[in-house]
């Protein structure tokens, strides 16, 4: 595949944006890439990007034969396939359907932590629905105490997708929920994110300041 054949379109603010980006520093494959910024918003979608997505969510990535890609899953799995190093989503047996299934929690946080951000940044406060963001923060808090007690030491073993998928959660918390400070609760999951967090892939795809 030639070098930059294909086309991210992010924003450095979107966690699962964030989750491609990783893995394509992690595979080596950032030069087959460029990276087109967008903002659309849940009211404003981007014109350009609902062209072939027709949700308007990021990431979306365009191939080489303009077909696009939508949803980081898909963008992912797709991208794992695309390198010649180890795969980061285990390509059979049980190992992948719990991969899988950490990561798919690891999204459920970040959907849930999208929505307290998208219900207390784009609507006025009293407008907001208390009792439906407080069920938001508890699937957040179930699943931290989840990696927490549970998970850790697989997390440990290999930073692959499910890895991945976490440490973006997680840096996203810090970034949109700086009061939130999980750390004190989860020392565990807190050390493991520390030793992650140095990895150059981790640097290189730190949200804004």
């Amino acid at each position: 595949m030639s070098a930059t054949s294909m086309t991210l379109y992010y924003n450095s603010a979107s966690p699962f944006a964030r989750k491609v980006l990783v893995l394509l520093h992690e595979t080596e494959q950032t030069s087959r890439v460029s990276l087109k910024a967008v903002s659309p918003t849940p009211v404003s979608p981007d014109n350009e990007l609902i062209q072939e997505n027709p949700a308007g969510k990021l990431p979306a990535l365009r191939l080489a034969d303009g077909n696009v890609l939508h949803d980081s899953r898909v963008i992912l799995d797709y991208l794992d396939h695309q390198h010649v190093g180890n795969a980061l989503i285990p390509r059979e047996g049980s190992a992948r359907w719990r991969r899988l299934t950490l990561a798919s929690l690891a999204d459920a946080l970040l959907d849930a932590a999208l929505l307290i951000r998208y219900e207390t940044f784009l609507r006025p406060a009293e407008k907001q629905w208390r009792e439906w963001l407080d069920n938001q923060q508890e699937k957040i808090t179930r699943s931290l105490l989840y990696f927490e007690q549970e998970a850790v030491t697989e997390l440990s073993s290999n930073f692959d997708i499910a890895s991945i998928s976490v440490a973006a959660a997680l840096g996203y918390l810090d970034f949109r929920q700086p009061d939130l400070n999980w750390r004190s609760s989860y020392p565990r999951l807190a050390a493991w994110y520390y030793e992650v967090s140095q990895r150059p892939s981790m640097i290189e795809t730190q949200p804004p300041a």
